[in-house]
């Protein structure tokens, strides 16, 4: 099958579907690649580009049109370009079925196969590789921060510098999706002191990690509405979130808006009179401008100033980073391609089977197959039922759950004592030191190994690499006993063998534990 890659006729469109290291990946599925002629020349990727890659260099969109059994857009197309299309062709790019009914039926008369890329089911993982949803949003939220740092009148970052101090400028984040984390990344990097809100409760954590502080509305309600969006909220909410937005319209530099609720218009969130509020110079940046804007005075379109106050409210963000947009975008669509095209044999195989084709597909062959059943989600795992407690051995030793009685120790104790009486009475004065060691080192041994729970065993291997080491000096003097009248005394045979195997065995625990030692510092190390 032939691939189709059109210039993109929208104003200010600079984005292109397919870039020519993609068109390379697209010839190993089997796919011939047709690219109308500067179609890529506003991202800085030429026709001899393309040419290179193997594509094939057509000097008009009809002839694009007309022999493409596919077509890879950016925007949904005209009603002209539907126009010139093959009947029976693939159509794969922005669509928004939603609002473009007028489009949705031109498609179904040409008998077309449809699939949007905006009607990715974004809740399943394995289509996060064909979310380009994600990837534009992740590069407008990062272009957001930079043309707000262009509009705005002094360093993001604070400094002190011999020719006065400069406070670090404040920047507030309405809606914490991708676009917001970028942003908030991005802002934080610059320097400026950020704060973001969401009505999604989890993305808390997200905002801190990235450098920014989280603003709670004070109101309790759950936000999240699927599929990586926000729900609308209730009144109650709605009432308290804007007059936490006019606290921070008064005390924050600059605003980018990111709430967007999927198929209804942007909701407002900046009034009026937040505007006018804000600090002289200040700076909105409203990435919601294209469905209306979360802003009262936002032009779509456009950068105003009102109250003193720089609006910015562009729809074509992502056409300032073409190159970068138009590479993830193209990437997205070869991820697709690899879906459609498993057997790599260049034809697509639109398989209703799977959820996220099936998400995508919202015309196949003239039917409207638009909006799709919700995806089936794996069931999240039951909750294991609490297990019998397990009767604890009776008893003080290894792995028993109660300490031993005070009545049983002193038992225990006792018949210790008298033990030690009997031998010290009628055993020799030699035997009667080496006893005596050999109980404390039972008795120290008991202590900090066999009396230790399990979970503490690897780190103890450091802690008694001194014990070791008396236990091997110790050794070293059976093997080599010091000299007595000129002469060194020769051991037995049983001590001079029970001290080389003591000696070996420290040996082993000493360089074990060291190793578990290096292992776990490891572990802090950066």
């Amino acid at each position: 099958m032939l691939i189709g890659v059109p210039r993109e006729t929208a104003a200010g469109e600079k984005r292109v579907a397919t870039v020519p290291e993609v068109v390379q990946k697209l010839a190993k599925l089997g796919f011939g690649v047709a690219v109308e002629s500067g179609a890529g020349d506003a991202a800085n990727f030429a026709d001899d580009d393309y040419r290179a890659a193997g594509a094939e260099v057509l000097p008009g969109a009809a002839d694009v049109w007309a022999r493409a059994d596919i077509v890879f857009k950016v925007r949904p197309p005209t009603l002209e370009e539907v126009g010139l299309m093959r009947e029976g062709a693939t159509l794969i790019g922005f669509v928004w079925p939603a609002q473009n009914p007028e489009l949705m039926q031109a498609l179904q008369a040409k008998r077309a196969t449809v699939l949007a890329i905006d009607c990715l089911p974004r809740q399943l993982s394995r289509a996060q590789k064909m979310d380009a949803l994600t990837s534009m949003a992740g590069i407008s939220g990062y272009r957001a921060v930079i043309e707000a740092a262009n509009a705005f009148g002094r360093f993001l970052n604070g400094q002190v510098t011999a020719a006065g101090k400069i406070p670090p400028a404040k920047v507030f984040i309405a809606g914490a999706g991708v676009a917001g984390l970028a942003a908030i990344g991005t802002a934080a990097n610059l320097g400026a002191i950020v704060r973001a809100n969401d009505t999604r409760a989890e993305v808390a954590d997200q905002v801190v990690s990235l450098g920014g502080e989280f603003v709670k509305v004070d109101y309790e309600e759950e936000g999240s509405g699927g599929g990586g969006y926000a729900k609308v909220m209730s009144e109650g909410f709605q009432a308290a979130q804007r007059a936490m937005y006019a606290q921070q319209a008064r005390e924050v530099d600059i605003i980018i808006t990111t709430a967007l609720i999927p198929g209804k218009p942007a909701p407002k969130l900046i009034t009026a009179e937040m505007v006018q509020s804000m600090k002289p110079g200040s700076v909105i940046v409203d990435l919601a401008a294209e469905q209306g804007g979360n802003c009262e005075l936002t032009v779509p379109g456009e950068a105003v100033v009102r109250h003193g106050v720089t609006i910015i409210g562009y729809t074509d963000l992502l056409s300032r980073l073409a190159k970068q947009s138009s590479t993830l975008y193209s990437n997205n669509l070869l991820r697709l391609a690899e879906e459609l095209c498993k057997a790599k044999d260049g034809n697509i195989v639109v398989n209703f089977e799977d959820d996220a084709i099936r998400g995508l597909t919202v015309v196949r062959d003239g039917e409207l197959t638009w909006p799709a059943p919700p995806p089936k989600l794996p069931a999240a795992p039951a909750k294991p039922k609490a297990a019998a407690p397990i009767a604890a051995p009776k008893g003080h030793g290894h792995g028993a759950s109660e300490p031993m009685s005070v009545k049983s120790l002193a038992i225990v104790f006792g018949v210790g004592a008298l033990l030690f009486l009997l031998v010290g009475l009628y055993a020799p004065a030699s035997f009667l030191s080496h006893f005596t060691v050999f109980v404390l080192a039972c008795f120290v041994g008991y202590m900090v190994v066999w009396n230790v729970t399990p979970s503490l065993h690897t780190p103890l291997m450091s802690v008694t690499n001194a014990i070791s080491s008396i236990i091997a000096i110790g050794a070293l003097v059976q093997v080599a006993p010091p000299l007595a009248d000129g002469a060194a005394d020769r051991p037995d045979g049983l001590i001079l063998f029970l001290a080389f195997f003591a000696l070996a065995l420290t040996a082993v625990n000493m360089f074990g534990g060291f190793a578990v030692t290096r292992r776990m510092l490891a572990m802090f190390r950066k």
